[in-house]
């Protein structure tokens, strides 16, 4: 999907009520998770293809659904921001992208962005939580 054609309400709806169907969940979180191409942020415009991903956390890939794919998120460095407010106020990625980090001493790692949706998460609801994890890593080493 895209930020243009953003059917990010889509997915969960598909998602949602299969997710019963998952065995070995290590918590009852959900978690939205996003894959950028490399040069997404650099050249960012609205119509930028990322893939999205609605997941659960597991102990082990044993009874995944045959229609369903797996994800091995890979490790390192994440900021993480605990958010609350509605989640269609993107004025917190606003700030992390565009204050947060370049007054930091981290940039982006090219890994998983993605947010955990645990029982305070409230969709459209500007009581809602949610913790936000960017992949970040030192300014001074390079990949």
């Amino acid at each position: 999907m895209s930020f243009a054609d953003y059917k990010i309400a889509e997915l969960w709806r598909t998602f949602s009520p299969r997710r019963k169907e998952i065995a070995n969940n290590l918590t009852n979180d959900l978690i939205s998770l996003v894959v950028y191409k490399p040069n997404h942020f650099a050249d960012f415009k609205p119509t930028n293809e990322f893939e999205r991903w609605a997941t659960v956390e597991v102990a082990s890939f044993d009874n995944i659904p045959a229609d369903m794919e797996t994800f091995i998120l890979p490790g390192g460095l994440y900021a993480v921001f605990d958010y609350n407010g509605l989640n269609t106020d993107h004025s917190i990625f606003q700030y992390i992208l565009g204050t947060w980090l370049p007054g930091s001493n981290y940039v982006l790692d090219g890994r998983p962005h993605f947010e955990v949706l645990n029982d305070k998460y409230k969709n459209n609801d500007p009581a809602s939580e949610e913790e936000i994890w960017i992949p970040i890593r030192p300014k001074n080493t390079s990949r």
